[in-house]
């Protein structure tokens, strides 16, 4: 992912002034933000310049519409400029007091949605009316942009990435799910993505939700239903969940085994290590199988914690021996610190542990 200062650093905030400018507004405290950046996170910066755009533009709340009005009528205001300027709008129209100048702020954010997103700043309207913000985005589920039809759904998930918890759709799972049955069959990739990672979400607490929502869909499906399920049951077939598996035609693997297992004995931090498993399936009838295969990552403190990741997916015939191979990198990320010492590496067949092997990690 890009640095900080290549998404939101000094040029964002100088594009985003002379916009000011143009607009006829006053930039003195949102040029002055660049000034600090140094050291801060993506989301500090976006946080200080809002802060600056507050103190640059005007208190009147009519005043402020009309600015953003004017800035929204800019092509140059665009990019993540935006992202600060709709936490603005959010902390101005939360605040502001008043039913109408909520949805004008609403408004607003499905305005500037296409420049860049809105979806952050929701969460501050749905904080300060969970409700009202909620109608507000099944109503954008039939608008023409598909940017303001995604902001529908990805502003709304339960654990939108980079983004605030909101409290009241945790404890009613089922308040979004108008909004993404309104969408799943919708003509855009883009939209179809944030609605199954939407429900992949809820999946995290509530499972029997999730298939109960994916078994409506695939009777009511469209060309590209089958797909939007499989990416939103991922986590539940990671998980080995029998519901999920069974609805996407995964049931026990009945016969078949893993014969083989085999990584390397180690590798280092930086390199791949290879992975190959053969599968038998000594039934009288073919299977259908996801493979997954789980890394039992050393921890700090000497224990060790998995996680799973795709193999394959197959249909195993009768007597069919299947052979896999996959390599998985141990390249530095940012999310995952490597302790050296002895890991594992475990295979799963339609949720089923069905192997397990050592190998070591150098550094």
């Amino acid at each position: 992912m890009p640095f900080a200062d290549e998404l939101l650093g000094a040029p964002a905030v100088k594009a985003l002034a002379a916009c000011l400018t143009v607009a006829g507004q006053r930039c003195t405290a949102t040029k002055r933000s660049a000034k600090v950046f140094d050291g801060m996170a993506l989301k500090e910066r976006s946080d200080l310049v809002r802060d600056a755009l507050l103190e640059d533009l005007p208190d009147e709340y009519g005043e402020f519409v009309a600015a953003i009005n004017a800035l929204v009528t800019q092509p140059e205001c665009s990019g993540w400029m935006v992202w600060p300027i709709t936490e603005a709008v959010a902390a101005r129209a939360a605040g502001a007091g008043s039913a109408k100048a909520f949805d004008t702020g609403l408004g607003l954010l499905r305005k500037l949605t296409p420049r860049l997103t809105a979806e952050f700043a929701l969460r501050t309207m749905l904080l300060a009316d969970l409700d009202r913000t909620l109608a507000a985005a099944r109503r954008w589920t039939t608008a023409k942009d598909e940017h303001v039809r995604r902001l529908a759904s990805e502003g709304t998930r339960h654990y939108l990435p980079w983004a605030r918890r909101v409290p009241g759709l945790l404890t009613r799972p089922d308040a979004t799910l108008p909004i993404i049955d309104a969408l799943y069959r919708d003509p855009s990739d883009y939209v179809r993505r944030s609605v199954a990672n939407h429900l992949n979400d809820l999946s995290r607490q509530h499972p029997d939700l999730v298939v109960d929502t994916a078994t409506r869909w695939l009777a009511e499906p469209d060309a590209n239903t089958d797909r939007l399920v499989r990416h939103a049951l991922r986590t539940l077939i990671k998980r080995g969940d029998a519901n999920a598996l069974a609805l996407l035609g995964f049931a026990a693997p009945t016969g078949v085994s893993v014969v083989e297992l085999r990584v390397d004995d180690t590798v280092s931090v930086g390199e791949k290590l290879g992975i190959s498993a053969t599968l038998l399936n000594s039934s009288d009838e073919p299977v259908k199988v996801v493979v997954d295969y789980s890394v039992g990552f050393r921890k700090a403190n000497g224990t060790v914690a998995h996680k799973v990741f795709k193999l394959a997916a197959k249909t195993v015939g009768p007597g069919e021996r299947v052979d896999i191979a996959k390599t998985h990198s141990f390249a530095p990320i940012t999310t995952r610190r490597y302790y050296p010492g002895g890991h594992e590496l475990a295979v799963q067949v339609n949720g089923l542990r069905m192997g397990l092997v050592s190998f070591e990690l150098l550094e």
